[in-house]
């Protein structure tokens, strides 16, 4: 009890942080990350579509095959097409998995609920070897 009486500055700031580290965890919503084997993964055996939300200049460098490009300023303006897939699992990706956890958010709260972020974005997925498509 001594203990935390000289030092209560450094225990509340103990208890901030890791309040701060659960945070995401007990409020749940937040978005599921996948590592590009477990995006390979659920493409094979769920049939899940990959959304890549980035611009065009960086779609047309590279990008997963069987991909559909959906620029992330009309994400909102493609939500029809989006529609008959809500069954399936979403797996949203861009350069870096930034502008991804906002299309993520943007598309549960539209009713998606199989919807996931490609960790790392398009670099994790080159960092992986894995193949990519100019076509």
């Amino acid at each position: 009890m001594e203990f935390l009486q000289q030092n209560w500055m450094w225990v509340t700031l103990a208890i901030i942080s890791g309040g701060m580290l659960l945070w995401p965890l007990l409020k749940g919503g937040g978005s599921q990350a996948l590592t590009p084997g477990q995006a390979t993964l659920m493409m094979n055996r769920e049939n899940a579509v990959i959304i890549d939300v980035r611009e065009s200049g960086e779609w047309n460098n590279g990008h997963i095959a069987g991909a559909r490009h959906i620029p992330m300023p009309l994400l909102q303006q493609k939500m029809t097409e989006l529609e008959k897939f809500k069954k399936r699992p979403l797996i949203i990706c861009c350069a870096s998995g930034n502008r991804a956890l906002v299309a993520c958010n943007t598309l549960r709260k539209a009713g998606f609920e199989k919807v996931f972020n490609l960790a790392g974005g398009m670099t994790s997925w080159r960092e992986a070897k894995l193949p990519l498509t100019t076509k």
